[in-house]
């Protein structure tokens, strides 16, 4: 992994990859540490992350990830999902953001040095020829430790450099405190009473 302190970089997230990687690695991204650690290795000109999202939700997990990213130091993109149901009757969501990136990334291109894309997409290959053309050193971010790989072989070679996030887990963890012990009463009630945080302390059967 090289990075010259004096290039300028841009990062371009795909946010539903970078998930999906993390989880089947096995940990959760720190989005401040990831901003951190571009930030030691050269000069960030822009973080950018890239994601869907159903309108017609009440509620999406991702809202507050989102609000949190924008007034964080990233750079967000969104666009609308479109729902559907498929052949076995579950619920899907698709929604594509490559357009949404390449255009950026080529925007940017003449300010940048360096462009770092965390994708697995073979579909932006072209995307890292056209940029390298502009004299723009590209690197892709995925991983291959999972089987099967989660980055495309095209746009693997195509790439300058070729990081697994995996080699990254320890600088972009999320960090974790071990809780103090608690004592332990010496004569515990009979029935305990619930609190908002633990509103059930004995089985219950829950209407799906």
């Amino acid at each position: 992994m090289h990075f010259d302190p004096q290039e300028r970089i841009g990062l371009f997230i795909d946010g539903a990859h970078l998930y999906a990687v993390s989880r089947n690695l096995g940990f959760d991204v720190d989005y401040k540490n990831l901003l951190g650690f571009f930030r030691r290795q050269a000069r960030l000109v822009r973080a950018a992350y890239y994601t869907a999202l159903l309108e017609n939700d009440e509620y999406s997990p991702l809202r507050p990830l989102v609000d949190w990213l924008g007034y964080n130091g990233y750079y967000v993109v969104t666009k609308p999902a479109r729902e559907f149901t498929d052949a076995a009757g579950r619920r899907r969501v698709r929604g594509n953001i490559e357009i949404e990136m390449a255009v950026d990334v080529l925007t940017l291109a003449p300010r940048l040095d360096h462009a770092v894309l965390i994708t697995g997409d073979g579909d932006l290959r072209r995307l890292v020829e056209a940029v390298q053309q502009l004299g723009v050193r590209v690197s892709v971010m995925s991983t291959i430790r999972t089987q099967p790989g989660m980055v495309s072989d095209e746009l693997r070679r195509q790439a300058d450099q070729f990081i697994d996030l995996g080699e990254l887990a320890a600088d972009i963890t999320r960090r974790q405190v071990e809780p103090r012990p608690r004592p332990v009463p010496a004569r515990a009630p009979e029935r305990a009473r619930a609190t908002p945080a633990e509103p059930f302390r004995d089985p219950v059967d829950l209407p799906e």
